[in-house]
């Protein structure tokens, strides 16, 4: 069965320049293996294809059961410099969070 991220956990973002930094947080601690197997680098760079032009890096902050994705080149060139309408972070959070995995 696929459940949707928004199911399981929820996600605080961040912006720097053209770097996006989300974070994944189980509901349930208990989630958290689940999250760490299911949800890699390489599936997060391809549910946000459209966004991410560069590599993103996964780290695990298991003391506090989350998920930390460091995504380089996702900002249409940075908050204060694109033309885009949206390319804060915060959007982006909810866009992570539409991502399917087997449960």
């Amino acid at each position: 069965m696929k459940k949707k991220l928004y199911d399981l956990a929820h996600s605080r973002a961040g912006d720097k320049g053209n770097t996006l930094i989300l974070s994944l947080i189980p509901y349930n601690e208990q989630d958290y293996p689940k999250l760490c197997e299911k949800v890699t680098s390489e599936k997060v760079k391809e549910h946000l294809k459209e966004v991410v032009e560069g590599h993103v890096v996964r780290y695990e902050v298991p003391n506090i059961a989350a998920l930390q994705f460091v995504c380089h080149h996702a900002l249409l060139g940075g908050v204060t410099t694109s033309l885009s309408t949206d390319t804060h972070g915060k959007s982006l959070s909810y866009a992570l969070l539409e991502m399917e995995i087997e449960v």
